[in-house]
């Protein structure tokens, strides 16, 4: 029935974290967790597994932060790396090897790369403009500039990606562009750079990525197909940094690799540092086989915001080479938010991994549990601190730890925990307990398989409550006088349910596995293990696998986000955005702002941001796409009146063609509100 028989090996990544910063609970939710849960499974099922992950070193993050702290790239990324690594291993993450892109493996599998695809001509080379910042005499590479948007008009977009539609950008598609290291606007000046061509490789994608409908989940296929749609272009892969791994061509000294070249090749190296550690060959699990059938299965797990990356970019590299396997599967987890809000690095709004592990010591597996019933599978999703407690307390407390707890006691009080029988080895005897308990777990199989790990727990969770339904129907703590013989049937068969649920809670929360099979004084099974107690086992001492989370804690966590984001605000206060480079007076008279009235709205389907709005600018009645849809209910605008810039160039977004923007204004916090006239104006009123 498993699907996973058709490979011999399983190459699994995550996504490489960014040694620019600690961890927080949306990159567990994005993509290490689930990871983490299937590599444990797969192992479960015998596989052939490795599971690679490693710090993301390069690129301007690195450099930005090391400014901002005053120090050097490689102090950032030695405090950086090392804390992320120890994050991990105390949270439990079941890496085969924790890797870094600083490595000399690395910068030269990373070089032979590009060599090999130069060597081939699959680069196009030629000079562009690129912005420059004049005051510190560099190229500025994508994140050393911000601007707006294009697609949903954020202001704070990067240049070569907008968090907040998710739409890849080059540069010079920002609106208004500023340099974040001297606040100023570039200018623009030709430099020369390697480019792959992306729309030379656009015919082949397509036909990859049909493939993989109804086999990679939805939000991950629609996104690549978007991308697709819009037609792909040439991308460059080096950048003017003075960070990162060397172009190795004698005309490109000072260049560096693209981060999105160089981290993606960060799995391949990881995994050949691990061969070589362990005596195995890292070719296996990574280039093609003399024979297909001997091929690994290559799956990266990561989040939303990745999914061009690895969907796109890194298979077309790959292809462009020849040698290697491309990635099967790409399970893309959607945003965690917190609180009724979003997770944010830069206004401290987040659950901090390692904070947690000091605040909350020993409970790794409580946060798994409540982020794998939580996990962003296909839509975002929201972490709570009540709901944490609640899940705690209801869920691993009153369920698993319950029926596990209860059993343990009666075993101890009735027979000082010793398993015996008259019929030797103790199965489980109850037809109907085992016919529901295979049926759970071809279901747990199914999810795991297909990525919905949510319904896994789920799965095994009903397995718990199926041992509690049935000790409570057969009240062994009355029958021992009655019927002993029943009694203590009841207490094997609930024991053997115990040993399954340990059994299948492997993946999920495996320190609580630990602990029970240590309870029954077993070593861990995998699936394909009988499940049996010799006659004269003795059990271990029972203790209670969860604790109940008190008010206290919770109001704490409560407490403490609303200090930082008081904190942030005031920060934000004395932190002004910088003017804009000064425009001529003709420029300004040239920007047509007009009152208008919303008519209609409506959310542009299948877009979590956008709404489609109708708007009477006086003029006419056009159709206007803003991202403004987090923050305001379609029928709730309509009738406001509001400020619309009508001579915009018109733009085709999500397939609606745009004809102007709407003027907001923005806070600290990223809260919009209209910008409109203190009195009503006619439609067409033009804004001075």
């Amino acid at each position: 029935m498993s699907q996973l028989n058709k490979y011999k090996r399983y190459t699994i990544t995550s996504a490489l974290p960014y040694a620019n910063g600690p961890l927080h609970i949306g990159h567990l939710a994005g993509a290490y967790l689930p990871a983490d849960i299937f590599v444990r499974y797969l192992r479960l099922m015998k596989k052939d597994v490795v599971y690679i992950c490693g710090s993301d070193e390069h690129g301007a993050a690195i450099t930005i932060k090391a400014k901002k702290e005053g120090t050097t790239p490689q102090a950032i990324i030695d405090k950086y790396h090392n804390q992320i690594k120890d994050s991990f291993e105390e949270f439990g993450i079941a890496f085969d090897i924790y890797h870094r892109t600083s490595s000399a493996i690395h910068h030269d599998l990373s070089q032979e790369f590009f060599l090999n695809l130069y060597e081939k001509g699959e680069f196009i080379e030629k000079y562009s403009e690129q912005y420059y910042d004049e005051d510190f005499d560099q190229f500025l590479a994508d994140r050393y500039i911000t601007g707006t948007c294009p697609v949903c008009s954020y202001d704070k977009a990067y240049g070569d990606q907008c968090e907040n539609c998710g739409t890849s950008l080059n540069p010079t598609d920002l609106i208004d562009p500023i340099s974040t290291l001297s606040s100023k606007k570039p200018v623009l000046k030709p430099t020369k750079h390697w480019y792959l061509p992306l729309d030379k490789y656009q015919p082949w994608l397509e036909k990859w990525i049909d493939e993989k409908e109804g086999e990679w989940k939805v939000n991950v296929f629609g996104q690549c197909r978007s991308w697709l749609k819009s037609g792909l272009q040439p991308r460059s892969m080096t950048r003017d940094l003075d960070w990162g791994i060397d172009v190795p061509l004698e005309e490109a000294k000072g260049k560096k690799l693209y981060v999105w070249m160089d981290a993606p090749i960060g799995y391949i190296s990881a995994t050949k540092q691990w061969a070589t550690d362990n005596g195995k060959d890292w070719q296996q699990y990574w280039k093609k086989q003399a024979n297909t059938e001997d091929d690994a299965c290559l799956m990266h797990f990561i989040g939303k915001d990745n999914i061009v990356f690895h969907c796109i970019i890194f298979p077309a590299i790959l292809k462009a080479h020849g040698d290697y396997i491309l990635p099967q599967n790409v399970p893309a987890n959607e945003f965690l938010n917190l609180e009724g809000d979003k997770l944010s690095t830069s206004r401290n709004h987040a659950v901090w991994l390692h904070e947690y592990l000091e605040e909350f010591p020993g409970k790794q597996d409580e946060l798994r549990y409540v982020l794998t019933s939580i996990l962003p599978e296909t839509s975002d999703s929201e972490f709570t601190w009540k709901d944490y407690q609640a899940r705690v307390n209801n869920e691993l407390v009153a369920i698993l730890g319950n029926y596990v707890n209860r059993v343990m006691i009666l075993m101890h009080k009735y027979y000082e925990g010793k398993v015996e029988s008259d019929n030797g080895v103790i199965k489980l005897s109850d037809a109907k307990v085992g016919a529901e308990l295979g049926g759970y777990y071809d279901e747990l199989g199914k999810s795991l398989e297909s990525y919905r790990f949510r319904a896994g727990l789920q799965n095994v969770m009903d397995m718990a409550r199926l041992g509690n339904r049935y000790l409570t129907e057969q009240e062994p703590w009355k029958t021992i006088k009655s019927d002993p013989e029943a009694a203590k049937t009841a207490l094997h068969n609930s024991l053997i349910l115990i040993g399954h649920l340990a059994t299948c809670l492997q993946p999920f929360l495996p320190a609580t596995a630990a602990k029970i099979f240590g309870m029954l004084n077993l070593d861990a099974v995998t699936f394909d293990q009988e499940l049996e107690f010799s006659n004269g086992h003795q059990l271990n001492p029972a203790a209670l696998l969860f604790e109940k989370v008190e008010d206290e804690a919770i109001e704490k966590q409560i407490q403490k986000l609303a200090d930082k984001k008081a904190a942030s605000a005031v920060v934000a206060k004395h932190v002004i955005a910088p003017a804009k480079a000064n425009i001529t007076f003709d420029e300004f008279v040239g920007l047509d702002i007009r009152t208008g009235t919303i008519l209609t709205a409506e959310k542009v389907a299948k877009t979590k941001k956008l709404l489609k709005l109708t708007i009477d600018t006086g003029i006419d009645q056009r159709t206007v796409v803003s991202g403004i849809a987090e923050h305001y209910e379609p029928e709730a605008i309509i009738g406001k009146q509001v400020s619309i810039l009508v001579n915009l160039e018109p733009r085709e977004i999500k397939g609606i063609m745009s004809q102007g923007m709407i003027l907001m204004a923005e806070n600290a916090e990223g809260k919009l509100s209209f910008v409109t006239p203190a009195d009503e104006m006619p439609n067409g009123s033009v804004i001075r």
